[in-house]
Order: C-alpha cells, then structure tokens, then sequence
C-alpha cells in the first residue's frame, strides 16, 4: 500500500483564520450524527406504537392476527421501498453531492411522518410509511459520501464506527422517550409528531452548517483507500456503467452485499417486532415494551464503537475477522432466545437480545460503512453503500410480514430458529470474505 500522505500538511496555507481541521472535522460528526439518529426517531415510532394500533384497529373489528398481519405488511413495504432507494438512488450523490441526499433524507422523513400522524385509514398509513423510507433511503449514503470527503482512509474504521451509532443512539433514544410517552398516556400520534419535530430541527441544522468536503471548507482533500475499486479514477466524471461495473465484477464485493441480506434480516426483524415481543411473549405493558426495546440500539452502539475502533488497529483483515466471530456468536444467542417460552416478565430474555445485539450490530455497521469506502473510495462511496444497504434491505422486507406470519404459525421460538439459520449461513459466508481478503492482501504484499 502507498504511504499515507499527512493529513495535517496543508492546513497552515488552506485553513481559514481561527478554525482548525479537527474542529471543522468534530463539526461535521456532530452535525452527520445528529441528523442521522433524528431520522431514526422516524423510524422507531412505528414499531413502538405497533402494541397501540393493534388496540386501535381491534376497536374496529379486527382480531389481533389480522391487525399484526397488516403492520406487517406495512413495515415489509415501507422496507421494501427502503431498499429500492438503496439501489437506485443513492449513487445520486456521487453526481451532486452527499449533502443533498442527506438533507432530502431527513426532509422527507419529517413530511411523511406528520402525514402518517394526520392520516386517519391505511391507505394513508401504507403511504406515508412507505415514503418515509424510501427518501430516508438516501441519508446513509450521504453520510457516507460525505465522511469521505473529510476523512483519511486509515480513520474509516473509527469514524464510521462513530457514525454508525448515530441510528443506534437514535433508535434507542426514540424508543426511551416514546415509551415514557405513552406511560404518561400519550397515544400513537403523538409519537409521530414528536419524531417530526425532531428530524425538522436537525435538519435546518445540517442545512445551514453542514459542507460537502474539506476542501470546501479550504483545506486538502481527504485521503481514500488506494487499493479501492476506483482508485485509477478518483476525481474524474465518469458514467454510472464505469462507476458500478468494478464493484458488480468483484466478487468479495457481492459477498459482501450477501453478507449484508443476511444481517439485515435479523436487524429488521429485531427493530420492527421486539416491542411486540417483550408485550405479547414477555408480558411487560405497551410502555415497558417500547422504553425496554431500546436494549438492542443501545448495546449493540457500544459494540459498534468497540468494534469500529478494533478494527482499525487489526489492520486489513480485521472487519471480515470481527465480523466471522460476531456472527458465529449470533447463533448461540439466537438459539438462546428460541428456549425461553415464557409469558412473565423476566431478565432471561434481555440478557439473550442484549448478547444478539452486542455480537451482531458492531459486525454489521462495517457493511453499509467501511467496507463501502473500502471499495468505493470517494469517487463511488456513495453507491457502494447503497448496493451493499440495498441488497441488505430487500432481504430485511422478509422482516415485517415474514415474522409476522411465523410468529402466529409457530410462536415467537420459531422466528428466533431462522434468524439463527440466517446468521449461521452469514458467519460462513464471513469466513470465506476473510480468506478472501487474506489472499488478496498476500498478493498485495508480494507485488509490491
């Protein structure tokens, strides 16, 4: 690999008076964090206030399988949407800019929130959910596209790992906040309102402060990965056939985008269902569930920054390794949870979510994260990111509906069996991205 060029070394001549690139680079994490965990508060209201539709829509004559049957579907949907952004949107801001996804992001998370919250029949709520996905769809890879532009590549690790807790921090705070709210005996909309007001005000946060690069804001350009995909090509427009082609044609990188359906699964089923879970199956009250659910984002930001920052110091190899034994420790914890059948509230199962989080989200934020930069490097950070998160989130549309249905044909222990059959494939996988990168760094080695 080529020598790191110092980060620091222009800084005297491109700086503006009175403010230093660390400070600047500080600014922009908060700034990223912040927006990022807001839109995550867009996202959480509706699995916290699923115990509370599910009364709502019994009032009016369902039963409680049909009323969770058609969450589901709404939160398969909205996912789905979710992941077609992915796909198709997301390399936008590799034409215009990260900072423009990342405000669209955020925008549209605070419109289509108050419209589910005004909205009054599930038209309206399939609507304004799927919406709400698919313009939050774009956020991460703006995150993303920017970060690069204002960080070396031997920080990725680090940096991303902070920012990957941003959704983690987000989810857990929403949930916290929006379980209180309904122990104080708020209902459902009110969550919705309270999550849009805050996404709107990071947003004119973001829009106000946030800069596109370092060198906007008069410094060098940052440093990318000189063994990324477009490393020949850093800085030149090129047409979307050349900006993707590398990354379809490697194939580490299609496992890695494997690797990602499969963690997705188990994320997306975790984040939609584990306030219903800790209700129905545990016996704690709609509030509990909601403020206790926030366990998982909790714990598994703690392993995202513990992960992050392991990874960097490991070298190379270090995120396919991380990842092969979280993984593999997933299914323990997985198969874990599948034993507890009870119907009281109980520690038992907390302790086996926590275990699942910590083991699995720190592995999992490399995917979406450094190893997008890994191969995309800033010219195509941004769709890297989002055909890895893509190709994770078509497998996460399985979460809603899919566990849904298994959980009323076979109880909660069913949902838990597959998940652990889906990350047991996952660890496997890992280990084959790991013998991979150790022959290509070999081969790296002996060139050079």
């Amino acid at each position: 690999m080529t020598p790191e060029p110092n980060a620091h070394a222009d800084v005297a001549s491109y700086a503006p008076a009175g403010r230093s690139l660390r400070a600047w680079q500080i600014g922009t994490v908060v700034l990223l964090f912040s927006g990022y965990a807001a839109c995550y508060f867009c996202r959480a209201d509706l699995a916290v206030a699923t115990p509370l539709l599910k009364a709502e829509l019994g009032q009016h004559g369902m039963t409680p399988e049909s009323a969770q049957n058609l969450i589901g579907t709404i939160t398969s949907l909205g996912v789905f949407a979710y992941a077609i952004g992915k796909l198709f949107l997301t390399g936008l801001g590799d034409y215009w800019g990260g900072k423009p996804n990342f405000l669209i992001g955020m925008g549209g998370a605070c419109v289509f929130t108050l419209l589910f919250a005004l909205g009054g029949a599930i038209p309206v709520f399939t609507i304004a959910w799927i919406g709400n996905r698919l313009t939050q769809s774009i956020a991460w890879a703006g995150l993303i596209k920017v970060s690069s532009r204002w960080f070396d590549y031997r920080s990725y690790g680090t940096i991303i790992g902070i920012l990957s807790i941003s959704y983690l921090v987000g989810d857990a705070a929403g949930r916290q906040s929006m379980g209180m709210l309904i122990s104080r005996g708020h209902g459902w909309r009110s969550l919705f309102f309270y999550a849009a007001v805050v996404v709107a005000i990071t947003f004119v946060a973001s829009a106000w402060s946030l800069r596109e690069s370092r060198a906007q804001a008069g410094f060098g350009e940052a440093q990318a990965n000189p063994m990324n995909l477009h490393a020949n090509s850093e800085g030149r427009k090129i047409s979307v056939a050349a900006l993707i082609g590398p990354l379809l044609r490697s194939p580490a990188f299609l496992l890695v985008c494997f690797l990602s359906l499969g963690c997705t699964v188990i994320r997306e089923t975790f984040n939609s269902w584990l306030p219903t879970y800790l209700k129905d199956q545990v016996g704690f009250s709609a509030g509990s569930a909601g403020q206790l659910s926030a366990i998982f984002p909790a714990v598994g930001a703690v392993s995202v920054l513990l992960t992050g920052w392991l990874s960097d110091r490991l070298g190379l190899n270090g995120r396919a390794l991380i990842m092969f034994i979280g993984l593999a420790a997933t299914v323990v914890a997985l198969l874990a949870l599948s034993l507890y059948s009870g119907h009281s509230p109980s520690l038992l199962p907390l302790a086996a979510i926590a275990a699942v989080a910590f083991c699995l989200l720190g592995p999992y934020s490399y995917l979406g994260g450094a190893f997008a930069l890994d191969f995309g490097g800033k010219q195509a950070g941004a769709v890297s990111s989002g055909l890895i998160d893509g190709v994770g989130y078509i497998g996460g549309s399985l979460a809603g509906a899919g566990a849904s249905l298994v959980s009323n044909a076979y109880g909660w222990e069913g949902v838990f069996v597959v998940l652990a059959a889906f990350s047991a494939v996952a660890s496997v996988s890992a280990g084959w991205l790991l013998a991979m990168n150790r022959r290509a760094v070999t081969a790296v080695a002996v060139h050079e």
